[in-house]
This record gives structure tokens, C-alpha cells and sequence, in this order.
């Protein structure tokens, strides 16, 4: 399972199964039995984990640090690596700080001069990524949309413009919804359900936006973890002078390659044509 060495004095960020126990790495096991402090988002989760795997807890208590206490907690922790400890932190599934709480303890951590080491593993965005068929050369994971339905309106129409594949997590009651107000903008949009993924009942359903999420209204919610994989939008249809004027827009905060960068990201056309062309408009002016 390991070399057997002692772990430094240092966080260290701990990925666990969204799933299957099987899929917990050898370096997660090792830092879990050699870490002087164990700390977890839910700490029953980490004692069953630790528990499948023989990793006995050896007189060591595991501190709590969720959303509610992690400030307060991270204190401690902070002072426990300046002894010299190592300390090892699991959110309740997948990697801390993916929409799982672990961010603030990290930057405390960063704050105080201290390392943070990743033991990486399973994470539910990456493995929605490699199955939903998607594109991955460019994506952009932007959590749980927001619950109200107006700031989830305005949520998805700044998000959904990103020329990436999107990818979020979306609670079980609230994904229907959801799939409704991304089919209101683009009703042809190409998505990806992903639930449960790595258990027994893992599920993939790809289709339009809108078919999704007439789907769904007919249906009971779906039990268990989701994960919306969105493909890029469509090309924007543009004009040589909307182009133009698009660039020359952006090459007043920025330089030429920074202007063909960015309106390369808001249409999809090749960057390489929109830099001569911004070479072109500046060398005109």
C-alpha cells in the first residue's frame, strides 16, 4: 500500500470514492493511516471508509470541518501542522473543494506559510467528463447552479455562453427544473445526465436540452448524485464587421493576441485568422 515513509507536516487534500470503495487510490490509503490528524467534511463517512479498508484509527480522533465550522476548525488544523503534524482531510465524496467544503481550510493553511499536498483520486466531475461524450479539449465546471429561479436564470445565461464544455452538479428535485431553464435558452443544446456514477445503478442520458427535460417532467425525480455535462454552444453567426467590431472592442483593454483570445472564446472562430485581423485593425489605426 505504501513505501511506509512518515508523511511532512503539511494539509493534505484527500480524494475518496463517489462511489465504489474500490476506487480509493494506494497514496489515499497511505496518507490515511499515517496522518498524526484526520479531519472530514462528515466523520462517520471517513471512520466506514477507513473501516472497509482495515485502516485502523490507531487513538487518533477525526475532526469535524464542513460548511458550518470550517473557519473555527481550520484554526486548529493550522496549529496542529506548526507542531509539526501532518493533517489529511476527505470531504464526504470525491475531491474537497469541488463544491465540497475544504477551500477555506486550504487557504488557511496557504495563509500561514504552510504546504498542501494533493492525495488525487475520484472526482464526479472528471468521470462525468470521460463518459458523457462531450468534448474535453476546453471545459469549465461551475458547481450547483443557484436554487432561486431568477438567479439561476441569470446563472445559466452567463455560463452557458462560455465556448467550453459546461459541466454541473445538480441535486435530484431540483434537476428537472433545471434542464427546463437550459432548454429555455437552448432547447437544441446538447446534454449529458450522468447519475450515480461508479454504483450499481450508474445511468448516462444524452439528448437535446429540451427532450431531457420533457423526459423528466413525465417522471419521478431521480434518486442520487447528477452531474449535467452541456456541450459547447453553437458558433455564433457573425458578420466580418460584427467580428470588427467585436475585436476592435477588445483591443482596447488588451493587446493584439489578447483581443483575438478573447473573441475567439465568445464566437469559436480560429484564433489564428481573428489575430490578423486584429493586427490589421491596429496597424489601420
Amino acid at each position: 500500500m505504501s513505501n511506509g515513509q512518515p508523511l511532512d507536516p503539511a494539509l493534505y487534500v484527500v480524494s475518496t470514492p463517489i462511489g465504489s470503495a474500490d476506487d480509493i487510490t494506494l497514496r489515499a490509503l497511505h496518507v490515511l493511516a499515517q496522518a498524526d490528524v484526520l479531519a472530514a467534511e462528515d466523520t462517520r463517512r471517513l471512520r466506514k471508509l477507513m473501516d472497509i479498508h482495515g485502516i485502523p484509527l490507531a487513538g487518533r480522533r477525526i475532526v469535524a470541518c464542513h460548511d458550518h465550522n470550517e473557519a473555527a476548525s481550520a484554526q486548529g488544523l493550522v496549529a496542529a501542522i506548526a507542531e509539526g503534524k501532518s493533517v489529511a482531510y476527505a470531504s464526504d465524496a470525491g475531491t474537497p473543494l469541488l463544491a465540497d467544503p475544504g477551500f477555506a481550510l486550504a487557504r488557511a493553511v496557504i495563509a500561514a506559510g504552510q504546504d498542501v499536498r494533493s492525495a488525487p483520486g475520484a472526482s464526479a466531475l472528471l468521470a462525468a467528463l470521460a463518459v458523457a461524450g462531450m468534448p474535453v479539449d476546453r471545459f469549465l465546471f461551475a458547481g450547483f447552479p443557484p436554487v432561486k429561479e431568477g438567479a439561476r436564470a441569470t446563472f445559466l445565461a452567463d455560463v452557458m455562453a462560455t465556448q467550453a464544455t459546461l459541466i454541473l452538479y445538480e441535486s435530484p428535485k431540483r434537476v428537472a427544473r433545471t434542464l427546463t431553464a437550459i432548454a429555455d435558452v437552448e432547447p437544441e443544446r446538447e446534454v449529458a445526465l450522468c447519475r450515480e456514477l461508479t454504483k450499481r445503478f450508474e445511468e448516462v442520458r444524452r439528448g437535446t436540452a429540451r427532450d431531457l427535460a420533457d423526459a423528466l417532467a413525465a417522471e419521478a425525480d431521480p434518486k442520487g448524485e447528477i452531474v449535467l455535462v452541456l456541450a459547447p454552444p453553437a458558433p455564433r453567426s457573425l458578420s466580418d464587421a460584427d467580428v470588427d467590431a467585436l475585436l476592435r472592442d477588445a483591443l482596447t483593454r488588451g493587446s493584439v493576441k489578447d483581443a483575438a483570445s478573447e473573441v475567439a472564446a465568445a464566437t469559436g472562430q480560429p484564433r489564428k485568422g481573428l489575430y490578423a485581423r486584429a493586427q490589421a485593425l491596429k496597424d489601420a489605426r
